[in-house]
């Protein structure tokens, strides 16, 4: 890449926003192109501004992180989004990897943590927090499940099965998951058909036993 990378840092907090603006402004071969406090001015700034970077809350107002970062994504697919917030549920995380962001960090990660993680993205490539990355990697089932017989389910349907095992309803998940309650009742149907059971608590365990949802 050639000069600085332009970054545009996005937090409706004025006193973090101060600090990681200070953070980058202190780094070589950095540089902040702007400041943005909700989901709505981020988008704008970044059609407007051009970064190379955007630093991105979750919790936003008017315009959460989460469709902040999907508007950003298709409009300029050049511009590498990396979550920076408190929030580490799989929910969230996966939200976010599905609306294009290329990084996930928490905001407890150490300043050098957080530039290695904006330079990472400059170069078009992905990253996330070690513990952030087990647990994605454990949700995405990449390690061969126990049970070999066990079907494989989308990962949407990993998704909401890890949040039924987590006791919720599925009104609780359509709006965790922004969906219509016909859609999460499809996908229901469709994991328990697979899982060939007929209600949550068999699904839960036969779930746990292949290592889809973590045992409590």
């Amino acid at each position: 890449m050639f000069g600085a990378l332009r970054v545009l840092v996005v937090d409706d907090h004025p006193v973090f926003r101060a600090a990681l603006r200070a953070m980058l402004d202190a780094t070589e071969g950095v540089e902040v192109a702007g400041e943005a406090a909700d989901g709505l001015t981020a988008v704008a700034d970044a059609g407007r501004l051009e970064p190379d970077v955007v630093l991105m809350d979750l919790n936003l107002p008017g315009l959460d992180g989460v469709e902040a970062t999907r508007r950003i994504v298709n409009a300029s697919p050049h511009t590498g989004v990396l979550m920076l917030t408190m929030f580490e549920n799989e929910a969230a995380v996966f939200a976010a990897m599905r609306a294009g962001a290329r990084g996930y960090l928490l905001k407890g990660a150490r300043n050098e943590q957080i530039i290695r993680a904006v330079r990472v993205i400059g170069d078009g490539e992905a990253i996330f927090s070690p513990a952030i990355a087990t647990r994605v990697l454990s949700l995405l089932g990449t390690a061969t499940p126990r049970d070999e017989s066990f079907p494989r389910l989308t990962l949407r349907e990993k998704e909401i099965m890890l949040l039924i095992a987590r006791g919720m309803g599925n009104a609780s998940i359509a709006e965790e998951l922004v969906l219509s309650q016909k859609t999460v009742r499809n996908h229901v149907s469709h994991i328990f058909r697979k899982l060939r059971v007929t209600d949550r608590t068999q699904a839960i365990a036969k779930a746990k036993e292949a290592g889809i949802a973590r045992s409590e």
